[in-house]
């Protein structure tokens, strides 16, 4: 009688299965984490110049003497 259940339980392959996903899924985090620690940086300069754009276009709009009415 115990060695069906051995038998049973070497050929149920259901654990086995759900380890190979946590795996994979594990694996997919650690390398999106390292796609998005590498374009952070990328990304931040991009905003950043964004930023200095929009600034500066600001700033001569302001400097620009308004038009006097005729």
């Amino acid at each position: 009688m115990q060695c069906s259940k051995n038998r049973h339980l070497l050929a149920d392959q259901a654990g086995a299965t759900s380890i190979e996903y946590a795996l994979i899924a594990a694996l997919i985090a650690v390398a999106l984490a390292g796609t998005f620690s590498s374009l952070g940086g990328e990304v931040t300069t991009h905003y950043q110049n964004i930023e200095t754009s929009i600034d500066e276009a600001v700033n001569e709009t302001e400097a620009e003497p308004a038009p006097s009415p005729t």
